[in-house]
This record gives C-alpha cells, sequence and structure tokens, in this order.
C-alpha cells in the first residue's frame, strides 16, 4: 500500500470493492445533526454537522441585516465560505484560503446560484432600504476526502435550521424594528445534494472517494441535482474525459442518493420537532 498504491487498489478493484470494503457504489456512513446542540457555533442562526465517514464539516449560519446593492434593489445576499484549517489536515497550511478552499467556496456559490435553493428577492425586507445577508461558514473539522458532498449536506441542513426574526421599518423613524419573539423558518425553495466520484484509469467510477482514492484518481466529477430530479450543476475540474453514457450513469447515482440524504435531513427535522 505504501510502496504501490495504485497497483495496490488495483487489486481491488478489478474484485468490484475497496479496502475499506466498500462496494464501488457505496457511500461511506453519513451522519448529520443540526441545530443548537453544536455548541462551538451556537451563536449562528442556523447550524449543522455533517459525517461522511471520517470527513467530519460544520456549517453555521449567520443572518445580518444590510442595505441591498443599488443594482439589486429587491434583493439580498448570501456569502459562503468554506474553511480548510491545517487541524483537519496535514495537506493544508494555516493562513490565508489556499486554492482548494477557495474553489470549493466557489463552487458552493454556484450551487447555490444554479439550484435557486435561496431566492435573493425573498431576503429582501425593504426594496432599496433593507435586506438580509447570510454569511455560511463552512469548516472541515477532519478531512478524509469528498469535501464538496459534505460541504453542500452541511450547508443545506443549517439553512433548513434558520430560522429569522420578523424585521419592520418604522414609517416614522425609518429606522428597522426587529421582533425577536416571532421568528420564521427560511424559504428554501430547492434542496441541492451532490454527488462525487473518482474515475481510476479513465474508465472506473467509484462513489464517495476518500483522500487516498482522490490521490491516486485519474479525475473526479460532482453532480449536483434537486428533488425534481433536475440536474443543478456538472463540476468536473479538468482529469480523465466521461463519456456521455458514464455521466448519464453518475446523475442516475447522483438522483437515488440525493433520496437518501433527503430522507435523512426529513427524519433529523423531525426529531427536532416539539412534539
Amino acid at each position: 500500500r505504501t510502496v504501490e498504491p495504485l497497483e495496490y487498489y488495483r487489486r481491488f478493484l478489478k474484485e468490484n470493492c475497496r479496502p475499506d470494503g466498500r462496494e464501488l457504489g457505496e457511500f461511506r456512513t453519513t451522519t448529520v445533526n443540526i441545530g443548537k446542540c453544536l455548541c462551538s457555533i451556537t451563536t449562528a442562526d442556523g447550524s449543522a454537522l455533517v459525517k461522511l465517514g471520517n470527513t467530519t464539516v460544520i456549517c453555521g449560519v449567520k443572518a445580518e441585516l444590510a442595505a441591498p446593492a443599488v443594482d439589486s434593489a429587491n434583493k439580498g445576499y448570501i456569502v459562503p465560505n468554506v474553511e480548510l484549517p491545517s487541524l483537519c489536515a496535514e495537506r493544508f497550511r494555516s493562513g490565508p484560503p489556499g486554492e482548494e478552499a477557495q474553489a470549493a467556496s466557489q463552487f458552493i456559490a454556484d450551487v447555490i446560484e444554479n439550484s435557486q435553493m435561496i431566492v435573493k428577492e425573498d431576503l429582501c425586507i425593504a426594496s432599496g432600504k433593507l435586506a438580509w445577508v447570510l454569511y455560511c461558514d463552512i469548516i472541515c473539522l477532519d478531512y478524509d476526502g469528498n469535501l464538496l458532498d459534505a460541504s453542500v449536506f452541511a450547508l443545506l441542513a443549517a439553512l433548513k435550521n434558520v430560522q429569522l426574526p420578523l424585521v419592520t421599518i418604522n414609517e416614522e423613524t425609518g429606522l428597522s424594528e426587529v421582533n425577536l419573539k416571532q421568528k420564521n423558518p427560511l424559504i428554501i425553495r430547492k434542496h441541492p445534494v451532490a454527488t462525487s466520484f473518482a474515475i481510476f484509469d479513465d474508465t472506473l467510477l467509484i462513489v464517495d472517494p476518500t483522500a487516498e482514492e482522490e490521490d491516486l484518481a485519474t479525475g473526479t466529477v460532482t453532480i449536483v441535482t434537486d428533488e425534481e430530479g433536475r440536474l443543478c450543476s456538472v463540476h468536473k475540474p479538468g482529469g480523465s474525459p466521461l463519456t456521455g453514457a458514464k455521466l448519464q450513469d453518475c446523475i442516475t447515482r447522483a438522483i437515488t442518493r440525493h433520496k437518501e440524504v433527503k430522507k435523512l435531513i426529513d427524519k433529523v427535522i423531525k426529531s427536532l420537532t416539539p412534539k
């Protein structure tokens, strides 16, 4: 495994399995915790922790008030940020965000935009005067591959947990008034879920790759779908090309995975709802 890692992997792949015992199309155990049980970010307006095997990601959403941009007077803002601190894996260094963290932040921003999970007009309180800004901080606590799937999952779960207070603008003073006793859940229009694959030897596809598998792969691809089976995004940062048939296989598997993740989120949220 140390001297010839690729050959070691190929021996398993020939038998249609992987060194960790999974089949090629099998995901690692996935768990999600939602809400204030996360002591590290109790100040957030919404939070979630997702574990995908050993990969652990936490997402905190902070809502603040701001004036809308002049050219989008009736829209709020969503600002995602992915952090890969040096604590989560030896490969990352402390300091400003590295290339991988920046690429992940951009990917999350694209998913939010393309899926229309949150319509920015829904974040507007008073056109041209006041809107919500949602700061979505996604922090990797433990990195073992497939960061994008875990990040999208954590973001969706945290946003489902957000309750925004009622805000009105006083006609006489022109100042905003916040009613913390009256809160409404954030309007989530779509539920995007990411499914990542690693490509081995240009032809073989394995789902939910570990960090080791990502390093050995000749390419990766991430498919994002919503609950209607609509394709929201295909993220393929270089590497081996995919045939149309292989891509269709990935999309079909991603639609199945979406149902599994949505079911898991719904189950956890239902358990949090007061009886």
